[in-house]
């Protein structure tokens, strides 16, 4: 009976950890999914998404010396910026921008009420005249013609904050105006300069290290020519935000039974999913709790050996013209010294 209990209580601890899976990986396991969705992801992130498990590839061995060091900086945004899409329509010029500007003015007000700090600045899309088809009957004929029957004015409001619990003032200030089109939040990040420093040094620390690592194999760098390549990037969230569909597919054993099937909208949903960490080798600030700006810089490094030199031949010692001479002493005593041709 021990036994029987351990089990179950074993099996139920199963389940219950395979639910932080979440609704998409169990959706994904059962097919009843669409995998459009799912392969074509929003904005950059197709770039970057989960790679499948590669098999093993035997190392080549190369007398080329190569450093690819890859890092991955996450981290939270300071300044924020929503964006949302009004559309007002009225019957004269006069009324439509003062609907838009009443409407802008609610939202202010009710920011400003709770202690709302950010910035406010208006970006004009459209104002244009709305037509209607006026038709003219005479005896014989009719006339069709365009007359103006209204105006409509397109603005975006930009809203600038700080903090992330302002963004659902936002939202509460925006219904209370019914303004609900939300176009997109931007994210931004302050001391930019400070951040890319700081993975240049840490990039710069692990280039030390396979240094000293290649020197104890036996390796002289002082031997090697080197050529470098190198690059950065910037990625806010909303270039990973992936969607799928959410909903089990049409049993056809109503339809066998000749039951109703009543259709219903099925929403689509959409998670963030940031750059996966497999490929790095240094990663700043790895658990995250929302989403965050990436930063990213990558470094490649290629030691070529140096071509030997070859020492110079030594040049051959000059060869010495003779100068014969004959040397003539006369009975008396003198000497005369002649000179022969060396041809």
């Amino acid at each position: 009976m021990k036994k029987i209990i351990t089990s179950i209580l074993m099996c139920t601890a199963l389940v219950m950890s395979a639910q932080h899976m979440g609704n998409f990986n169990s959706k994904v396991a059962d097919m009843d999914i669409s995998r459009a969705n799912i392969a074509t992801s929003m904005g950059n992130g197709a770039a970057y998404g989960n790679q499948y498990a590669q098999q093993y590839v035997n190392l080549q061995p190369s007398n080329v010396l190569q450093i690819k060091l890859r890092s991955l900086y996450n981290v939270d945004a300071t300044d924020y910026t929503a964006v949302f899409n009004i559309v007002q329509v009225g019957k004269t010029a006069e009324e439509t921008t003062k609907l838009m500007n009443d409407k802008i003015e609610i939202v202010k007000k009710d920011l400003k009420s709770n202690g709302f700090q950010g910035q406010f600045s208006l970006d004009m899309i459209s104002f244009v005249p709305q037509y209607e088809i006026e038709v003219t009957k005479k005896l014989f004929s009719k006339t069709y013609t365009e007359v103006p029957v209204g105006f409509e004015l397109q603005q975006n409001l930009l809203i600038s904050y700080k903090k992330d619990s302002d963004f659902q003032k936002i939202l509460t200030a925006c219904g209370k105006a019914e303004v609900y089109n939300l176009v997109k939040v931007d994210y931004y990040v302050k001391n930019l300069e400070a951040i890319y420093e700081n993975l240049q040094n840490k990039l710069l620390e692990e280039v030390s290290k396979k240094k000293a690592y290649y020197e104890k194999l036996g390796f002289k760098m002082e031997d090697y020519n080197v050529m470098m390549a190198d690059k950065k990037y910037y990625h806010t969230p909303k270039d990973f935000y992936k969607s799928y569909l959410a909903a089990e597919n049409i049993s056809m054993e109503s339809l066998k039974n000749q039951k109703n099937v009543t259709s219903v909208r099925k929403p689509t949903s959409y998670y963030y999913d940031p750059i996966p960490y497999n490929g790095y080798d240094i990663v700043v600030n790895a658990a995250i709790t929302k989403p965050v700006i990436q930063l990213g810089m990558d470094l490649s490094l290629q030691y070529n050996l140096k071509p030997i030199e070859k020492k110079p031949e030594p040049k051959p010692a000059p060869v010495k013209t003779p100068d014969p001479k004959v040397y003539v002493v006369s009975p008396n005593g003198p000497i005369d010294i002649k000179q022969i041709p060396n041809n």
